[in-house]
């Protein structure tokens, strides 16, 4: 409810019939709490004059959003909810922008021995065998639903008292797990950035990685025709240019690059 409540506070401030130019998108907390639009949107507006309000909220919140017309445009993370948002005729212009990976990430001592695992839902399971704690998002974006997938694979309902709910973004997540002592999946962006506040070390990386794809979709104005498409399709041909690649790029923290361009 507080990315909701930060997106009817921008609506309100903007006056009506404001000469500058403005969209509204809906993003993920990943690209938000690791910086990423701190970069990006200020670029886009000093080459553009269009201001974006951007407001962060697992995939999920922020879909629901586009789907009523509350924004222009989203930035989100999971493949499947996508799809079926472009199903149901809600977006145009679904484009991949750039990606990084997910990992398990958890106390370095790995009590429950998932860095011995075969692969990510066998870690999983040692998780769950051994009730150790596991920190979810609960919040029906992007990482919780790619989260859900591993269980199913592992063949677990994840339940009880070791199995935590934050319903809270991944920066907060990681917080958590690491005074809980805890493991919890997350994209490699989010935790670079959160690693020295959380103790936490990264014990179990998928082979091939299990990649995490960030696409810009636009809200179509045949369904919603109040929303302002024409700024929306020049921010989506902005994040697609060299300028904007290059950032994307040379974004870092500690030396590690975040987000990698392209599919």
């Amino acid at each position: 409810m507080k990315g909701l409540a930060v997106l009817a506070a921008l609506l309100l401030a903007v006056p009506a019939g404001a000469a500058e130019r403005r969209i509204r998108l809906a993003t993920t907390t990943s690209v938000e709490n690791t910086g990423l639009l701190d970069l990006l949107l200020p670029a886009f507006k000093a080459e553009s004059g269009i201001e974006v309000q951007a407001v962060a909220v697992g995939t999920g919140k922020a879909l629901k959003l586009a789907e009523n017309g509350d924004v222009d445009l989203v930035l989100v993370h999971d493949p499947e909810a996508e799809e079926a948002f472009m199903a149901k005729g809600f977006g145009r212009d679904r484009t991949a922008l750039f990606r990084n990976e997910f990992v398990l990430v958890g106390p370095a001592e790995d009590p429950a021995g998932t860095a011995k695992a075969k692969d990510l839902p066998a870690a999983f399971a040692r998780i769950a065998e051994q009730g150790s704690f596991f920190i979810s998002r609960g919040d029906r974006s992007g990482t919780h639903a790619r989260e859900l997938s591993v269980w199913r694979k592992a063949g677990i309902s994840p339940s009880g008292a070791w199995y935590l709910e934050a319903g809270q973004g991944m920066g907060p997540c990681l917080v958590i797990a690491g005074e809980k002592r805890a493991y919890a999946l997350t994209d490699t962006a989010t935790f670079a950035s959160f690693a020295e506040k959380t103790g936490l070390s990264v014990l179990f990386k998928a082979k091939p990685p299990l990649v995490n794809p960030y696409s810009l979709i636009l809200v179509d104005p045949k369904v919603h025709p109040a929303v302002s498409f024409k700024e929306a399709g020049e921010f989506l041909a902005w994040m697609k240019s060299k300028r904007a690649r290059s950032l994307v790029a040379g974004f870092k923290k500690e030396g590690k690059t975040l987000f990698v361009p392209g599919r």
